[in-house]
């Protein structure tokens, strides 16, 4: 039982540590200027900024933390990075290792190919867990020296979980592809297509009076539209990240079960 689970862990544990290290580096080091940002000067800086400019990077009073966390910390190179691990480790689940030829030695031991893909699969959703959580732990641990404790754990908590449903959703995606075609480099393509035409459309797309229609599709928009960071849990945008992910999952695992494997 479960020992493709454990394998694929202690396999990956030491990569997956090194992004959650790195991860929650980036969002240590934005959390720790944000003292220098909480000025007037720096916000009638700010404030010189294009309108158009303002509107596409969502950037709005900055002397508010929920502000400055939602652009800076979780609003752009946070999500991108963990966009990259997700799709990388989707990718690696079935179509990487299938294509460098060690999935049909893992597949001759005595589990089933939707044992084995599922267990993969959950190994990433413990490796997102985890980034999420010490993210949410470093960040509600600077909250006093950062001096932004306006900002509750209960509203930072919210952003990490939707965080966490954005990655799982690029991770579904990649694994989905990948289970479904057993092409590391379409499962890629995929991933990165999605994240950049999504990126566009919660940004720059909407900009455009004709395009202002994609932003609802984009996964950027799911995750931190619906603000989270003041409203707290946006429990929509939840359930569809979940929702989607597991529709791919499921795509995915349905084929892989179906096919020959290449070799």
């Amino acid at each position: 039982m479960m020992r493709v689970f454990r394998k694929s862990v202690r396999d990956n544990q030491r990569a997956w540590i090194g992004w959650t290290v790195a991860l929650s580096a980036v969002a240590a080091m934005y959390a720790s200027f944000y003292p220098s940002i909480n000025n007037p000067a720096m916000a009638d800086a700010l404030n010189a900024f294009p309108q158009s400019v303002k509107d596409a990077l969502h950037m709005q009073d900055y002397t508010r933390p929920e502000n400055y966390f939602a652009v800076s910390v979780f609003g752009l190179l946070v999500p991108i990075l963990l966009a990259v691990f997700a799709i990388s480790a989707g990718v690696k689940a079935i179509a990487g290792d299938e294509e460098a030829g060690t999935l049909e030695l893992v597949q001759a031991q005595p589990v089933s190919r939707v044992a084995l893909a599922l267990q993969r699969f959950l190994g990433i959703v413990v490796a997102l867990t985890a980034i999420a959580t010490v993210m949410f732990l470093v960040v509600t641990a600077l909250r006093g020296p950062g001096q932004f404790t306006a900002l509750s754990p209960g509203r930072l908590f919210a952003v990490c979980l939707q965080l966490a449903l954005f990655g799982l959703l690029f991770a579904a995606l990649a694994y989905g592809v990948g289970a479904w075609t057993g092409r590391r480099v379409i499962a890629i393509a995929a991933g990165a297509t999605v994240a950049v035409l999504g990126y566009l459309a919660d940004t720059f797309f909407p900009q455009i009076a004709g395009l202002r229609w994609t932003e609802a599709f984009s996964p950027f928009n799911w995750y931190l539209g619906g603000e989270p960071l003041k409203h707290g849990v946006q429990w929509g945008h939840v359930a569809l990240l979940l929702g989607l992910a597991a529709l791919l999952v499921a795509a995915g695992t349905w084929r892989y079960q179906r096919r020959d494997l290449r070799g």
